[in-house]
Order: structure tokens, then C-alpha cells, then sequence
């Protein structure tokens, strides 16, 4: 599959720089990110594509890719000469992280194309080059990599019945998996190890930006 490109959307690369203006990530050194606003206009975006009405994840950093960035920037080490696969990559902010952070290469990997187009766009913005993909692996061999990094992967029942067979298949590949969430229900939690917790903002929660615990864990 041919990786995505920013210049494959152009209406949708200039809705994003007009109306998703770059902002720092509450306790995320040194990461902005084109994050919406009231004023953003998504419903308008979605209206003028109906055809990809996905829910629009990628304009905000989720409390599971904010913990793994966090983790990330206070433990480099875990990423020093990796290959790197950011698995529902949404914004790019744990792909942006992973770069930062010294990986040799990240693949940033997400079902909806227009995540892809953010996600490139804002590792522009951070100075960074990551290679984005659009479309679905979890029903594929695992990847070539030493590291998957999966934020928010589990926010949904069914999804959670075809993510944890996958990450565990690339575990007993040797790729180390590590997980970020704040305590969502479908969270296989017999299944990780939890090894840092971080107070990070969910744009996800009943009042938004607000900062809570969430965890990061890596699979057994």
C-alpha cells in the first residue's frame, strides 16, 4: 500500500492550517499540534466529505498518545535506534514523540485518511519525518519493527476482540508492544504490565482538556 501523503489532500491540508491552529500539548515538552476549536468547523469539514465520516480523532491528543508521549520524552532510552510502528497514529503526537525521542524510523499507521493528513502536517510542524500509512494491519502478519506504541486502541469492544490477538502475535514475534490508556473498559488489563502513570489531559473526557491519571503499559 502506498503510503499517504499530506499533498494527496490539498482542501483538506489548507482546512487544517486555517482552522486547526498549532498548540502546545499540556505536559508534552516541546509538541504542538494543529488541535480544533470550537471555532474549527469539523461538522462543516464532515459535511463537505461524506464519504469518510469517521469520528475526527486525529484533531486532538487522547489521554492514551498523550501518556505515551509523556513516557516517551521521560525514558529516550526506550527509543534510541528503533523502528517504531505508531498503530492508530490519529494526530501523530506519539509518532512526533518517538522521533524526538531518537527512533530510527516511525511508521505512523491509521484507518482514516484524514488522521494521515494531520498526521503528516504535524510532524512538519515538529521538525520531524515520519512515514504515514493509510489502512487497517491487524488482521496481518506482524510488522517489521522493535517496538509497536498503541494509544487508545482500546476504546471499543469489538475492536478490542482484533487488537489484542494482533499485539500479542507481535509479541511472541519479539516486537515489544507498549499500550497507553486512561482505564477504558475494553482494556484487556490482565493482559499488561503496568509501568507509568502520568496526569495527562483527554479530550475525550466529559470536560475537555481536563487532566487525569492514565497508564502506560506494555504487553506481557
Amino acid at each position: 500500500m502506498r503510503p499517504a501523503s499530506a499533498d494527496d489532500r490539498p482542501e483538506l491540508t489548507t482546512f487544517i492550517k486555517t482552522n486547526l491552529p498549532l498548540a502546545g500539548v499540556p505536559s508534552i515538552p516541546d509538541v504542538r499540534l494543529h488541535i480544533a476549536t470550537p471555532r474549527s468547523g469539523l461538522y462543516r469539514l464532515a459535511m463537505a466529505d461524506d464519504s469518510d465520516m469517521a469520528p475526527p480523532y486525529w484533531a486532538y491528543p487522547w489521554a492514551g498518545g498523550a501518556v505515551l508521549a509523556r513516557y516517551l520524552f521521560d525514558h529516550p532510552e526506550e527509543m534510541a535506534g528503533k523502528h517504531v510502528v505508531d498503530l492508530g497514529t490519529g494526530s501523530g503526537l506519539v509518532a512526533i514523540a518517538a522521533m524526538k525521542c531518537g527512533a530510527a524510523h516511525v511508521l505512523a499507521i491509521d484507518i482514516d485518511a484524514k488522521a494521515i493528513v494531520a498526521a503528516r502536517l504535524n510532524a512538519e510542524a515538529n521538525d520531524v519525518v515520519i512515514e504515514t500509512r493509510l489502512g487497517d494491519i491487524i488482521s496481518d502478519a506482524p510488522p517489521h519493527a522493535d517496538m509497536i506504541l498503541a494509544g487508545d486502541v482500546f476504546y471499543d469492544d469489538v475492536l478490542a476482540e482484533r487488537m489484542l490477538p494482533f499485539l500479542e502475535r507481535c509479541r511472541a514475534a519479539g516486537i515489544d508492544v507498549l499500550i497507553g490508556d486512561p482505564g477504558r473498559a475494553p482494556l484487556p488489563a490482565g493482559s499488561l504490565e503496568k509501568i507509568a502513570e502520568y496526569p495527562v489531559p483527554d479530550f475525550g473526557g466529559s470536560a475537555q482538556g481536563t487532566a487525569a491519571d492514565s497508564t502506560v503499559f506494555r504487553l506481557r
